[in-house]
């Protein structure tokens, strides 16, 4: 399974790469457009918050998603696009001597928890060790392409249950999207999850969000990063300040993200 799982994720990516290399001067090739590499979980803020921006300045704003580590790849490959918002800021660090990743701004914070079928029906308790629960079935991200499977393992790891765990999941799934869409076909009783995912309307009805002390699941910044090959600078670092604005911080609240105003600058 965990090797149908990974190939998913190479489609996945491949798809991404031809997504990036067939936008004709869309987004990075004119003074009126832009574009964002956006990880799966902020997604649906940051669309909204594009939405508002399109209107303002009357421009067009594409969006690629995907896993954070393949979103930085695309970028990489294919030098087209203005923003790149991954999952945790590990993907800004660890490829910033690579000289493509500019200036950022914390729009908030990213948290894991452990994510539950809708009224916790197997009594799901929250400790990393319920993973190793032999009834219970379990899905994680794969560490290879999205930030939650970099995150997931980087937490069990600590704990020192990654080689355990991984060893019974069901499936190693790409990014967050994918997680949670197995969870509400009932494919798992239990994954690890960014939180805000089960808070989404879509999602809420169907899970429950079992939270982990900030001990256990360190709340990851979201850095909203200029790429450095940018044409539109300008209007880059103007959609940057929005974003992390009023209104850009009101919508990831919405979403159920700890937003920056509330953690401070």
């Amino acid at each position: 399974m965990c090797n149908i799982s990974r190939t998913i994720g190479r489609l996945l990516f491949v798809s991404l790469l031809l997504f990036v290399s067939a936008l004709p001067a869309l987004a990075a090739s004119t003074q009126n457009n832009l574009l964002i590499y956006c990880g799966i979980t902020m997604v649906r803020p940051i669309t909204d918050i594009a939405r508002l921006f399109e209107k303002q300045e009357k421009i067009t704003i594409a969006i690629a998603q995907g896993g954070s580590e393949d979103l930085y790849q695309s970028a990489k490959k294919s030098l087209q696009g203005d923003l790149y918002l991954p999952g945790k800021p590990i993907f800004r660090t660890k490829h910033q001597a690579e000289g493509l990743l500019g200036e950022y701004r914390n729009l908030g914070l990213n948290q894991m928890g452990i994510i539950v079928q809708k009224g916790n029906p197997k009594k799901v308790k929250p400790d990393l060790k319920e993973l190793l629960r032999k009834d219970l079935t379990v899905v994680l991200g794969s560490s290879e392409s999205g930030s939650v499977g970099v995150e997931a393992k980087r937490i069990l790891t600590e704990a020192g249950l990654y080689t355990k765990v991984s060893a019974k999941v069901e499936q190693m799934l790409p990014d967050s999207r994918s997680i949670i869409t197995a969870m509400k076909k009932g494919e798992a009783d239990v994954t690890m999850s960014w939180r805000a995912t089960g808070y989404f309307p879509d999602n809420v009805t169907f899970l429950d969000v079992i939270d982990l002390p900030a001990s256990v699941a360190t709340p990851q910044e979201l850095h909203l990063t200029m790429l450095t090959f940018s044409k539109n600078k300008e209007l880059t670092r103007k959609f940057m300040e929005f974003a992390a604005g009023p209104q850009g911080q009101a919508i990831f609240n919405r979403y159920g993200f700890v937003t920056a105003t509330k953690v401070g600058r």
